[in-house]
């Protein structure tokens, strides 16, 4: 440790420290623009010059390494002139903007000049101008005469996002940020740059002149988008939300959140919401009022329950549902008598029911990630399914730690990888089996029962000898291997691996509330999310859904539905194809609009208020359930707040969740065969994942959110005898899409990735099921 005095100050910091550092510990503010504590150090503002004892000259704070009985003075006359002199520079050509910038009242620039800005400036000659850039729908450069080169967003791009989208083009005076070759700046975290930029350079495109800083009200809230549970600052004005930014939370999201958190909130205010609830009388839609939609619906449930029993009901939720809403959903149907209720509507093997000995979760805490030597990533489109985890990963794979993908498609990660394996979905299995077996030879030990077959290539061995080395290691099962019809199975290998190597084995998961849907009791006693359908139900209620877009076999769904006498649909839109098929519709209240608990992939317990009134007469879905359950006579349903049920779920004051463990009981391992004829690759793109993000202008406009295509490789475009660029027909089962075929020798031989959730694939079957591919 070293000892250091700042302003009569003196404390003890760790060797490596800067100033910066130290001056922080001891609660001295430095001003500065350039710096930031998640970039590297760049020390071109100068703006943290400091006067430091026997220095001939002023030293930048963020910079200089702290010596052993160091004595610095951040507010003497030498280093408040330096600092006045800096700031003189930096509005030598800033322009006048303040009453029309957007980031008017929230500028670092502003603040500052105010304590050591002049009063007049003596520079009366031309500002210098910089011309306007298009960098796509999110972040706005039109005012980039407002740049003062502090380089945070170029830092970023490289060090957190991965890829430099910005860069400084030019010397001196020329000096500019701008994108290489027109290009857009299209990283799911670039909206992070806005945040980063201190000055008014770089502004949030959709937010643009919408509101003024001040005006706004700021609230805490919890991401509904991913399993990270990235914590939030929703900004309202007039019980509309205007803007959503990050609250830094280091065990969570660190300071970051992708682009779906950020710009998704504008289908809040959209046209699109379900205000009044709906009821389909003589075929046509007519608004009524909640007592009788909900007599409705209750007569409806009663009715199919008395003369058909129990199990001719089923249920189905989103994973983005709250605790609350899944606990009392699973609770309205056991009090029917149907054990048919299920929040994973993308699963399609659930061979793990009743054999888990716990909550499936993370495998470790988050912030943990960072203290690992070897991780292996099995079946995950890892960027764009968990943004903010990737770039925990990214962070430690430039250090020492070995990170392996295991997955369908050979996508860059942005991550300096330690091996990259991409097979076809139904060789995941054996792939996985094969390092497991290559973990038990470098053992010494016997490869478990089941892989005598299994042939070890040079890549399993690599990944398994990552894994063998060092103390901490951890394997995680991403949403492919959750989505795969070999999900027990991965499951099971996955176990077997981190028994050979002392590693973690956990789940990234696929919604917010994934691990609460466990802990919820929404799990199902009867029918799962594809028995429900396969076997179809004379009534289903579905809960923030939207079939076509979010179900395994969107074709099973649809045609379940469409034979059941009664299908209750709770949503906070108006999802078009659902007026054919619904009876009744039931307007929820978004995330925004109620209260309820998250619990992230790590446990970890977050409740949340509303932050505006709930528009029209949506109502929070825990509520609805609540008064649902009354009406049709049930016991226990007196809740008067979401935290009693809560409470009553998880128990009073629960940080993390009880009773974590990935482990299974029963489950042997049995390889999946091989697989005939083509096999389809279904990703969910970023901005199509829920019915937020497909609502959001902006995000639509982004090019995670471009129409999906026929992606094959060359061989396989070869072997079918179609070209790059020719329109192909697809088809599973009944349903056929016509798309163009795009050459991506990142898609295994013998694949066609085509994506899911977006309204050209709907008619699809399977994600991973067996496609057809001919010329249209």
């Amino acid at each position: 440790m070293l000892e250091i005095e700042i302003d009569g100050k003196k404390a003890q910091v760790p060797d490596g420290s800067t100033v910066m550092d130290a001056a922080q510990q001891v609660g001295v503010y430095i001003p500065h623009f350039c710096y930031h504590k998640k970039l590297s150090i760049a020390a071109n503002c100068r703006m943290c010059l400091v006067q430091v004892e026997k220095a001939p000259k002023p030293l930048p704070a963020c910079a200089t390494p702290v010596t052993n009985g160091m004595k610095v003075f951040t507010h003497s006359e030498l280093a408040v002139k330096a600092q006045k002199g800096v700031m003189e520079f930096l509005l030598i050509n800033h322009p006048l903007d303040c009453p029309i910038c957007d980031q008017g009242g929230e500028c670092q620039l502003q603040d500052m000049s105010v304590g050591y800005g002049p009063m007049k400036s003596r520079y009366t000659e031309e500002k210098h101008v910089v011309f306007h850039k298009n960098v796509g729908p999110l972040i706005s450069m039109e005012e980039m005469s407002r740049c003062i080169h502090c380089t945070r967003c170029v830092r970023f791009g490289q060090e957190i996002a991965g890829i430099m989208e910005l860069g400084m083009a030019n010397r001196n005076m020329h000096s500019e940020i701008t994108t290489f070759l027109g290009r857009t700046v299209d990283s799911e975290l670039s909206g992070n740059m806005i945040d980063l930029c201190p000055v008014g350079a770089l502004t949030s495109k959709p937010f643009r002149y919408t509101a003024r800083s001040w005006e706004l009200q700021r609230r805490k809230s919890v991401s509904p988008h991913d399993s990270v549970g990235a914590n939030l600052v929703v900004q309202v004005k007039h019980d509309n939300v205007m803007r959503v930014l990050p609250r830094e939370n280091e065990d969570v999201n660190e300071c970051w959140i992708s682009d779906k958190e950020r710009f998704s909130y504008q289908a809040l205010n959209s046209d699109q919401r379900l205000t009044k609830p709906m009821v389909k009388q003589g075929g046509e839609w007519k608004e009524v009022d909640w007592n009788v939609a909900l007599d409705y619906v209750a007569h409806g449930l009663k009715d199919v329950a008395r003369d058909n029993g129990g199990d001719a009901l089923a249920a189905l939720a989103a994973p983005s549902s709250t605790l609350e809403e899944l606990f009392l959903l699973g609770k309205v149907m056991k009090g029917l008598g149907s054990g048919n209720v299920d929040f994973r509507p993308r699963q399609s093997d659930f061979g793990t029911d009743f054999k888990r000995t716990g909550t499936p979760w993370l495998g470790l805490k988050l912030a943990e990630i960072k203290d690992l030597d070897a991780a292996l990533v099995v079946g995950s489109f890892l960027r764009k399914d968990h943004p903010l985890l990737a770039q925990r990963l990214r962070q430690v794979a430039k250090k020492y730690t070995k990170v392996s993908l295991l997955s369908v498609a050979g996508d860059d990660q942005l991550i300096n990888l330690h091996a990259n394996l991409a097979v076809a979905p139904s060789q995941l299995a054996q792939t996985l089996a094969a390092v497991v077996k290559a973990a038990a030879e470098i053992k010494g030990v016997a490869a478990p029962v089941g892989l005598e077959q299994v042939v070890v290539c040079d890549a399993a061995k690599r990944i398994a000898q990552s894994l063998v080395d060092g103390d901490k290691r951890a394997i995680f099962l991403g949403n492919v291997a959750t989505q795969s019809a070999a999900a027990t199975q991965l499951h099971a290998l996955a176990l077997e691996l981190g028994k050979l190597t002392n590693a973690s084995v956990g789940f990234l998961g696929e919604g917010a509330n994934t691990v609460g849907g466990h802990a919820g009791w929404a799990l199902p006693s009867g029918a799962n999310a594809r028995q429900m359908f396969e076997q179809p139900r004379k009534a289903y209620v579905l809960m923030g859904i939207e079939p076509e877009f979010d179900c395994a076999n969107p074709q099973l769904v649809l045609g379940a539905l469409k034979q059941a006498s009664l299908v209750v649909y709770m949503s906070a839109f108006k999802h078009s194809p659902a007026l054919e098929y619904a009876d009744v519709m039931l307007p929820i209240a978004p995330f925004t609009e109620t209260a309820g608990t998250f619990i992230n992939a790590e446990g970890r317990v977050q409740s949340f208020n509303g932050v505006v009134k709930a528009r029209g007469e949506a109502r929070p879905a825990w509520k609805i359930l609540r008064v649902l359950g009354n009406v049709l006579n049930l016991d226990g349903f007196g809740y008067e707040s979401s935290e009693a049920v809560r409470d009553e779920v998880l128990g009073k004051g629960a940080e993390f969740v009880g009773s974590l463990d990935n482990g299974l009981n029963g489950v042997a391992i049995a390889l999946p065969g091989t697989v005939d004829g083509l096999q389809r690759i279904a990703d969910v793109p970023i901005n199509f994942a829920d019915a937020m993000a497909r609502r959001s202008p902006a995000l639509q406009q982004t090019v995670d959110a471009k129409a999906p295509m026929a992606r094959i490789s060359e061989q396989t475009l070869a072997q079918l005898g179609l070209a790059d660029g020719a329109q192909v027909r697809v088809k599973q089962g009944q349903g056929e899409a016509v798309l163009v075929a795009q050459a991506d020798n990142n898609v295994p031989v013998g694949c066609v990735r085509v994506a899911a959730a977006h309204v050209s694939t709907a008619a699809l079957g399977d994600m991973f099921g067996q496609i057809s591919v001919e010329r249209a």
